[in-house]
């Protein structure tokens, strides 16, 4: 007898249903500033896929705001504000940074929590050299290339009720840790955390309870699609930021800006292989089940599947 599903699942249709009444608060302007390189997202997408989950966060976020509440009401002491935080997990190229601010953009427009926050974990990146020095600059992106222990303090901070934090900077550019950039972080309603491996599951070590990013969060999603899919959304990715950022004196990445079309492709299935695919194998993909909201999605780009975890 097989067991029963740990997730409910919509198809597109069924789950744009569940919109109800929630007003569209995002304009086609809006939309395209929020779009990612080489995302598909459109008005059609904000409507049936995000606002229906935006509703559903919502309501979780006034539900976790009460239990505060009552809990200070039981302990008989003054009420803390305590920020509501969800992750959102999945490959490089998936688009999950796309849905990340998607969110945001949606959330701040309700009216009980308009103060949101949105964290990267590339901004908890190693600087280069250290990770030069480590030999871990090939390792950039797995989950010894992060300072976990500055964000798990960093997350602990604010569910403890601190409403002045900072983070570092990365810059896409430079590929690297802005020295004395910070980003401030004040008040939050709720923060958005999102990156590769944040949904890793909690260890022991000899003994020893290990505290996870994954361990502070309210909520957590996923972003999903077939491996063959990202890999071609990523050498598509790599031919635009050829184009565009590659080009640019600072970049990292300017060798890459003279390939050809063959080398660029063959540079960038070569990088998938050895890394952003190895990383999905062995620390993304295997944290997939642990979402609360799995977003699946297609060949266009776009979510045609929405898995949402039974409480």
């Amino acid at each position: 007898m097989n067991a029963p599903s740990r997730y409910r699942s919509f198809d597109r249709n069924t789950w744009a249903g569940l919109r109800a009444a929630t007003p569209l608060t995002l304009s086609e302007a809006d939309v395209a500033d929020l779009r990612g390189i080489n995302d598909r997202l459109d008005l059609h997408e904000v409507e049936e896929v995000y606002l229906p989950l935006s509703r559903l966060l919502s309501l979780r976020v006034s539900a976790s705001q009460e239990l505060f509440r009552a809990t200070d009401t039981f302990l008989g002491s003054p009420a803390v504000k305590v920020p509501y935080l969800l992750g959102v997990a999945g490959s490089v190229a998936v688009g999950k940074s796309t849905t990340a601010r998607v969110l945001a953009a949606l959330l701040s427009r309700w009216p009980l929590h308009p103060n949101v926050a949105l964290i990267t974990t590339d901004n908890f990146l190693h600087p280069n050299a250290v990770l030069a020095e480590r030999g871990l600059m090939d390792r950039k992106g797995f989950p010894e290339s992060y300072d976990r222990a500055a964000l798990i303090d960093l997350l602990s901070r604010l569910k403890s009720g601190d409403t002045q934090v900072t983070t570092p900077t990365y810059s896409h550019v430079s590929y690297d840790i802005v020295p004395d950039e910070v980003q401030a972080i004040h008040d939050p309603d709720i923060v958005i955390v999102e990156g590769l491996n944040v949904l890793q599951a909690p260890m022991v070590e000899r003994g020893t309870p290990v505290v996870f990013v994954s361990d502070f969060f309210d909520s957590s999603l996923y972003v999903d699609a077939p491996e063959e899919l990202v890999e071609q959304w990523y050498v598509e990715r790599f031919f635009k930021l050829r184009e565009t950022v590659f080009q640019t004196s600072d970049s990292y990445f300017t060798t890459y800006a003279t390939l050809d079309d063959a080398d660029a492709e063959a540079t960038a299935r070569r990088i998938w292989r050895t890394v952003n695919g190895a990383n999905l194998a062995e620390n993304i993909l295997p944290t997939r089940e642990r979402a609360d909201v799995i977003l699946e999605k297609g060949p266009a780009h776009r979510v045609e599947r929405v898995r949402l975890r039974r409480l």
